[in-house]
């Protein structure tokens, strides 16, 4: 299992054997700027762990920034960036005065580009993470139950397929000095009351019902979901909501499995765009630029 501590990056001979064995890749830029909204959660009640929910309108993507305030120098991260308010995202970043060290995502998103390589340009100290099995360039690469240190906080990687072969959810430690009640960012896996899809990019509705099940509705039922999208004004679940209220995942599974073969879904307008980017940090770019 591997456990990213981050506070001072990459400054040591340690740090440099460390990265290597994780397949690190060149750096790489993106593009630019958006609109702004935050919100604040329950998860006050641990005073180590900043937390901001952010919203970018176009393609309904929350953006998650968390921080341990307690640490010296503040580390913190941001999960699901979008590279049109990336510069929103940064600003707040510096108001609140903390030391971002890594732009994570949860899978290879199809509606929007993700702002990790705009932040990777503009914060050259930022490290881009993402799954190994989404194929995608990153700096770093996580695999199910690795940890991602940024203070004395963390996240644990749990393997959620099924919207994509990649998909991935973080989950707040589970411990006496990690923030409670528990968070899970499950990006499009598990939605408020909803799903991702499963009809492109390697998705499977038998695989993403078996990850759902085995992985997110397993946690305690006051774990707080924050999902990487949301079209109807929600803002946060818990387990015990989804597992009684979620009108697909709530079902067994041949009948999810039915929903999800009967959907019709429109072919998802930023596709051609936006994997092609995502595959490479979010910008087209030569193999030599890519992250």
């Amino acid at each position: 299992m591997l456990r990213f501590r981050c506070t001072q990056l990459f400054t040591s001979p340690f740090d440099a054997l460390f990265i290597q064995s994780l397949k690190p890749h060149t750096s790489l830029r993106c593009a630019q700027m958006g609109s702004y909204s935050t919100t604040s959660s329950s998860a006050q009640n641990s005073p180590k762990l900043v937390f901001r929910q952010l919203f970018e309108k176009e393609s309904s993507t929350y953006t998650y920034l968390l921080a341990d305030d307690s640490h010296p120098q503040k580390p913190a991260l941001l999960i699901d960036p979008v590279d049109k308010t990336a510069d929103r995202d940064l600003a707040l970043v510096k108001e609140l005065g903390l030391k971002l060290i890594y732009a994570i995502n949860t899978h290879v998103h199809a509606d929007h580009v993700t702002g990790s390589g705009l932040i990777k340009t503009k914060f050259p100290g930022v490290k881009s993470i993402i799954s190994k099995a989404s194929n995608a360039k990153a700096d770093l690469f996580v695999e199910p139950g690795d940890k991602i240190y940024f203070g004395d906080i963390f996240l644990e990687v749990r393997a959620t397929p099924g919207h994509t072969l990649g998909c991935v959810t973080y989950v707040t430690g589970d411990g006496p000095n990690q923030p409670q009640p528990r968070m899970a960012f499950t990006g499009d896996a598990l939605l408020i009351r909803g799903c991702g899809r499963t009809d492109f990019q390697g998705g499977s509705s038998d695989k993403l019902y078996d990850s759902v099940h085995s992985q997110i509705f397993t946690l305690p039922k006051d774990t707080l979901l924050y999902p990487a999208h949301d079209y109807k004004g929600f803002t946060v679940s818990t387990v015990g909501e989804e597992m009684l209220y979620n009108p697909r995942l709530s079902k067994d599974k041949e009948t999810f499995k039915n929903i999800m073969q009967n959907l019709n879904l429109s072919y998802p307008k930023m596709m051609d765009v936006a994997v092609p980017a995502n595959m490479v940090c979010g910008l087209q770019v030569t193999k030599s630029e890519a992250c």
